[in-house]
């Protein structure tokens, strides 16, 4: 049967420094910049970016996935210029009210609190609004600053999923965390 996840429109959230907000064709660079960064795309499931056309794909890939219903993810800006300077997201689990969560920053940005910031703000509207039960992430196990993320927000780890992703040509061990509401 599953869960009905569906939005009536795209909901704009915000923190004390950042607007969580949909992601539009205007963003194209300021997400072709983050993604074209190696620091950002080494334990992301997606390539280095080298051309704009891979930035427009991924705002059409985000605005089909919202459409569907099956998951939503923000673009992150400051508050005060509004340019994109990475995402975060929620990917529903149609069998059960959870959700996979995902996130990238560009690199400029690291170490200054901004994800905890969005991530935390995202967690929240996913068991409040959407009625999570728990939330999963899975992460690459040299990816240390990940980790310290999920473990702030309270995320425990389950272990490691052997050769579960498959990105860049070659199986991935993931490690799993998971946070219930």
């Amino acid at each position: 049967m599953g869960n009905n996840f569906s939005l009536s429109s795209f909901p704009q959230l915000e923190t004390e420094r950042l607007l969580l907000r949909e992601t539009t064709l205007k963003d194209a660079e300021a997400i072709f910049s983050v993604f074209s960064d190696l620091a950002v795309t080494q334990f992301h499931d997606l390539d280095t970016f080298t051309s704009i056309e891979e930035a427009i794909a991924v705002i059409e890939r985000r605005a089909k996935q919202f459409e569907r219903g099956d998951g939503i993810r923000w673009g992150i800006a400051h508050k005060q210029d509004n340019i994109l300077i990475g995402s975060c997201g929620l990917r529903w689990n149609t069998q059960e009210p959870s959700a996979e969560v995902g996130y990238e920053l560009a690199s400029t940005f690291w170490r200054q609190g901004i994800m905890t910031e969005a991530v935390r703000t995202i967690l929240q509207f996913g068991f409040k609004k959407m009625g999570l039960r728990f939330v999963i992430a899975q992460v690459m196990l040299d990816n240390i600053a990940s980790k310290k993320l999920l473990k702030k927000l309270g995320f425990q780890s389950q272990g490691v999923l052997k050769q579960c992703g498959f990105f860049k040509g070659q199986y991935h061990d993931l490690e799993q965390f998971v946070l219930t509401k």
